[in-house]
C-alpha cells in the first residue's frame, strides 16, 4: 500500500523532473498556478504523468479541481486506492 507520503514525494519528483521545480520548495499548500507558475500546456504535462503513475484515465472535471499540491496528493492517493478497470 502507498502511504500519502509516498505520493507527495513522487509529486514533488515529478515536478522536479517536468518544470524544473526545487523539491524543497514544495509543500503540499504550494498552488500550481500562483506559486509554480504552471499554465495550461504545463497541466498537460502534468496531467499525463498522472495517467502514466496510476494507470488510470484523470477526467476532465477532476483536473479542474487541482488547484494545490494537496490536490494532486489527494486524486493520486484515490486513484491508486481504486481497483483498475478489468479487476
Amino acid at each position: 500500500m502507498v502511504t500519502r507520503e509516498e505520493v507527495f514525494d513522487r509529486i514533488k519528483s515529478t515536478m522536479n523532473e517536468l518544470f524544473d521545480v526545487d523539491p524543497a520548495t514544495v509543500t503540499l499548500d504550494t498552488k500550481l498556478i500562483d506559486d509554480l507558475g504552471l499554465d495550461s500546456i504545463d497541466a498537460i504535462d502534468l496531467a499525463a504523468r498522472l495517467e502514466e503513475v496510476t494507470q488510470k484515465r484523470l477526467t476532465e472535471e477532476s483536473l479542474r479541481k487541482l488547484r494545490t499540491v494537496r490536490d494532486v496528493v489527494d486524486l493520486i492517493f484515490g486513484m491508486l486506492d481504486e481497483p483498475r478497470e478489468g479487476e
